[in-house]
């Protein structure tokens, strides 16, 4: 019963880190190399995040420097970040790329807030499907006798708190990125 209850908690978990990187993915008109994490270069033939191919640091508040070890990788990057759903044209100075965030709109805020609503959403609508599995293992075990009526009703209650305190985690982490989205 207690293997059910740890690998629940652990695909919970994987719900909640998955959110929290897919906030960090999204640009708040502040610079922030998790922008970045998404875009992959093609360094010889293989797909390569740029953190593994250049330095990436915030110089000012909205600005990104980008800084390859390899300098025959800064075209690549450049044309990556392009293709890429980040929205911003690197510029190309010959030995570094920067990127200037520009302030986001009032409007563009209200969109963002919608869609970290959204994923927020999509993580608990996540987090509830792992609760149904996992109370749908323990009536079966139930069921074939494994354990009694009690446990079941223990377990269940304990899925039901494992399930509250991840819904808890997602509406404060989806709380603090509109903040930061409307607060700037």
């Amino acid at each position: 019963m207690k293997t059910v209850l740890k690998k629940a908690e652990e695909r919970m978990n994987k719900r909640v880190n998955h959110l929290n990187s897919e906030f960090a993915a999204i640009r708040a008109g502040r610079a922030n190399p998790a922008v970045l994490d998404k875009v992959l270069v093609d360094y010889y033939g293989a797909p390569t995040p740029i953190n593994q191919l250049a330095a990436v640091s915030v110089t000012e508040a909205r600005t990104l420097l980008i800084q390859p070890w390899d300098m025959s990788v800064l075209t690549p990057i450049e044309r990556a970040i392009q293709k890429s759903d980040v929205g911003i044209n690197p510029q190309n100075d010959g030995k570094t790329l920067r990127m200037i965030f520009p302030p986001l709109t009032e409007e563009r805020r209200k969109e963002i807030v919608k869609d970290i609503k959204e994923l927020a959403e999509e993580s608990k609508v996540g987090i509830r499907n792992v609760r149904r599995d996992t109370v749908d293992k323990f009536k079966a075990m139930k069921k074939s006798g494994e354990i009694t009526e009690d446990d079941l009703k223990h377990a269940e209650k304990k899925t039901q708190e494992l399930t509250d305190k991840f819904i808890r985690e997602i509406d404060v982490l989806e709380e603090k990125k509109q903040k930061e989205i409307m607060s700037i």
